[in-house]
């Protein structure tokens, strides 16, 4: 099935799986063989360990329906007074996995297991190292969110959730280490670090990308959010490894005392102290070329991304492939061929005469960094946006990212991204009262269309030769949530079904940038 791991047959006991837990007991016979882990009960099959997690929705009402597929066992939080030998432990999800952990044989501890964090550039940093690593002769895996990829066999995508849940990942580590693997990259979200999907992960070395503001929904305050990231940074400096550190951004430094213990490297674009640093930098259309000075040796850069926050990227990048003992030279050297990352400034071409691209950008600064490097790079016209903000998510976020359209580009529309049981108008009204206070004016630069299709179709009619079409927000997804569930979507397609109303049919493809 895609998205579940690949791994040979494996069985357990019960008593086995809760050999390291603490606070649990085992009730019923602990002898009892595992053969799998569940936290759907959909996906159960004779043999499994099914874990009851909360979270939107209790997962302890989805028992009977794991036991009547065939689970062998149980995991709760509460006990089930069912006829089924289980687990019973105060917090199921971090009993999951160290469960996993267990079943699977602690695969990560046969790997060097890298980890990148932060609020924006997770994606392209991962690709990034993984790529410089491939071209180093490693074998790697990625966890992340496009999807994951095992050696050089697999790939699949995964729907919305950049970590899995911890019984998937320590699956995925196990099925790399299988496949002759020797290196794991995982993007470390603040949700996958708070809610324990990467407990028993031993991360030898982490990026750092920037921490801004995200999932305040979630965690509350920027505090919070810091402290979960900085999970990631505390489990590398219990092992004495290598944290590579954004000396440029001020909340990268505010977790750096999370990472006593380990080596710290820090990169910077901005001339601060720190081991590796840009010098040169030169963006253009097509690339971007820089010079790397690590501990005073510089070493001239190609890079076929563009932007200097992907130059910071690439810092990182560079900086964790060094730890991971790839000289240099030789990382340098292998950035010139990186692919472009789907979902990240992805320019679409039918033939029309103004540019449009696709991008991921969803938070206040991974807009403003993507519509201030496109009104730098673009021709001299108009700036297009057309965003939205995902329900059920941060909302204190939302005016600041219709100021932060209005602020930059000539033309917002704000539309549909992800409602979920959320009123998509409500969210849409939110952006755009950020937008009419920054200085837009409703019906000439603001434009509120719930429809995403429309509102794409309304933001390619508006452009004229020169000007440049942004669609944010969706990048490489497949669906847009709402309500439960996910309808499925195409931004790049329905960006060509736009151009292709409006008369231009080139036929040529999108180009990664």
């Amino acid at each position: 099935m895609a998205g579940q791991p690949l791994t040979a047959p494996r069985s357990s006991s019960l008593a086995q799986l809760a050999a390291n837990l603490t606070d649990a007991r085992i009730v019923g016979d602990g002898n009892v063989a595992v053969s799998g882990i569940q936290y759907d009960s959909r996906l159960v099959r004779p043999g499994d360990l099914f874990a009851a997690l909360r979270g939107d929705d209790d997962g302890h009402r989805f028992i009977p329906a794991a036991i009547a597929n065939g689970a062998v066992a149980i995991l709760a939080e509460r006990d089930p007074g069912m006829d089924v030998p289980r687990i019973v432990t105060p917090d199921s999800r971090a009993a999951l996995a160290q469960c996993a952990a267990s079943f699977y044989g602690d695969p990560s501890r046969n790997l060097t297991t890298i980890g990148v964090t932060g609020t924006d550039g997770k994606t392209t940093t991962s690709h990034l190292v993984d790529h410089v690593l491939r071209q180093s002769g490693h074998v790697t895996g990625m966890i992340g969110t496009v999807g994951i990829t095992i050696g050089h066999k697999r790939s699949d995508e995964l729907p919305h959730q950049t970590t899995p849940e911890s019984n998937l990942v320590q699956g995925y580590l196990r099925e790399l280490v299988e496949a002759g693997g020797d290196t794991a990259v995982i993007e470390a979200t603040s949700h996958g670090l708070a809610m324990h999907r990467l407990d028993g992960v031993a991360f030898d070395i982490a990026g750092v990308t920037n921490i801004t503001r995200e999932h305040l929904e979630y965690h509350g305050t920027v505090e919070r959010y810091r402290a979960a990231k900085a999970i990631l940074l505390q489990r590398v400096a219990a092992r004495g490894g290598v944290v590579v550190l954004n000396a440029d951004d001020d909340g990268a430094m505010a977790v750096l005392s999370s990472a006593t213990g380990a080596q710290i490297v820090r990169y910077s674009m901005a001339g601060r102290d720190a081991r590796i640093a840009a010098r040169n930098v030169h963006l253009g259309i097509d690339g971007t070329t820089f010079d790397v000075v690590v501990d005073g040796q510089s070493t001239s850069v190609a890079l076929p991304l563009i932007g200097d926050f992907n130059v910071a990227n690439a810092l990182c990048a560079l900086g964790v492939c060094c730890a991971a003992s790839v000289p240099i030279r030789d990382a340098a050297a292998a950035l010139a061929s990186a692919p472009g990352v789907p979902g990240r400034l992805n320019r679409i071409s039918e033939g029309q005469p103004f540019a449009v691209v696709v991008d991921y950008a969803h938070t206040p600064e991974s807009l403003r960094k993507v519509l201030a490097l496109l009104r730098q790079l673009g021709s001299g016209g108009r700036l297009i946006v057309v965003s939205g903000s995902a329900g059920e998510r941060d909302t204190g976020k939302r005016p600041l990212q219709g100021a932060v359209c209005a602020g930059i580009a000539d033309i917002s529309v704000f539309t549909n991204e992800d409602p979920r049981h959320e009123d998509a108008g409500q969210i849409i009204a939110e952006i755009e009262g950020g937008a009419l206070a920054a200085g837009g004016i409703a019906g000439d630069t603001v434009f509120s269309i719930t429809d995403r299709r429309e509102a794409i179709a309304k933001a390619m009619s508006l452009a004229a030769p020169g000007d440049t079409v942004l669609l944010a927000g969706k990048g490489h997804e497949r669906s847009i949530i709402v309500g439960g569930e996910h309808m499925p979507w195409d931004e790049a397609g329905v960006a060509r079904d736009a151009l292709h109303s409006l008369g231009f049919a080139s036929g040529e493809r999108s180009v990664s940038r």
